[in-house]
């Protein structure tokens, strides 16, 4: 009798403990599908002019709306399937990194082909909040849109600040983060070399005054950059010292002005953006008394920094403004 008791209990003893191996195996289990439950779902989180934004993976088929973000996006080795106004980009944005041919064609910056985009069935579109606002809920259908804000209203926040955050940004959403930071430090070490070169230029002064100039009712018209303009925080890196200032914030990082208002910043350098089939300082003003009395054109203190560099981009437009500064001021 006590051997029949003996069997039950080592029956009983051996069932618990195959039911509790059991549980351990059930939680291990568990415990293996919630972890790749979490991996799977990792999200991407990138902050935009409108939010957060979550991407589950990393983009390949990128729509660029706006130049900047094309180059920032060639910058981190990312072709864009399709560009707004590719004639408009290749005439104004001299990089070193270029487009392929295969690159689309959407139509303008300020009206993108919907229809051509939707076809391109891109996995991100990145774009310009200003410009396109109007039209986030058409590109959002299409596809997951990032909108940035080139033109910060905060005063405290500067257009340089705003570029390198950005151009982190799209990194972060691409999954190109370290080649962003190479490309940051590459545009630091420009920096050093060129405030070196510009030292040994020994100018008659630091002082600069920046225009990007163009016609307008074949009239001459002058951008002046204002102290909040990324294309000034680029002077300022290589050691000159911006004059110009319009008295009020300037949303876009310049003033629109006309030759009346250069007596005022005339004793400065005078650095200029103008294209070749537009130049007003060759044509209109040629023969316009104010601008011919000027002291930087009676001291030869013009500096023409060529028509393609492009005074709104990344950090590829930076270096290329850096070396356009260094160029013109070491042929004096």
């Amino acid at each position: 009798m006590k051997s029949i008791i003996r069997l039950v209990a080592l029956v009983l003893l051996m069932a618990v403990l195959t039911a509790c191996g059991g549980n351990d195996t059930v939680e291990e289990e568990q415990e293996t599908e919630s972890t790749e439950e979490t991996e799977s779902t990792d999200v991407i989180t990138v902050e935009d002019a409108f939010g957060p934004k979550n991407f589950e993976e990393a983009p390949i088929k990128v729509v660029a709306l706006e130049w900047t973000y094309v180059e920032d996006l060639l910058a981190l080795g990312v072709q864009p399937v399709g560009v707004a106004d590719i004639e408009g980009y290749n005439t104004w944005v001299d990089i070193d990194e270029e487009l392929d041919e295969e690159v689309v064609d959407v139509g303008t910056r300020q009206e993108p082909n919907l229809e051509m985009i939707a076809e391109l069935d891109p996995d991100l579109i990145i774009t310009a909040g200003f410009r396109h606002e109007a039209i986030q809920e058409e590109l959002e259908f299409i596809a997951p849109t990032l909108f940035f804000d080139p033109y910060p209203t905060d005063e405290s926040v500067s257009q340089y600040d705003e570029m390198e955050e950005t151009f982190r940004s799209i990194a972060k959403v691409v999954q190109k983060e370290e080649e962003a930071e190479s490309v940051l430090s590459e545009l630091d070490a420009k920096y050093e070399e060129a405030r070196a070169d510009i030292e040994a230029a020994n100018l008659e002064t630091n002082e600069f005054v920046l225009t990007q100039a163009f016609s307008a009712n074949q009239a001459p018209t002058l951008r002046l950059f204002t102290p909040n303009a990324m294309a000034t925080k680029i002077f300022e890196e290589v050691g000159l010292e911006n004059v110009y200032d319009s008295g009020q914030f300037e949303m876009y990082g310049y003033a629109e002005v006309n030759v009346e208002a250069l007596p005022a910043v005339e004793d400065a350098n005078f650095f200029y953006v103008v294209q070749d089939d537009d130049n007003v300082f060759k044509n209109q003003l040629q023969s316009n008394s104010v601008w011919q009395n000027l002291n930087f054109v009676q001291n030869d203190q013009l500096y023409p920094l060529g028509g393609d560099s492009w005074l709104f981009g990344g950090p590829l437009s930076a270096m290329t403004l850096v070396d356009r500064i260094v160029e013109v001021v070491d042929e004096e």
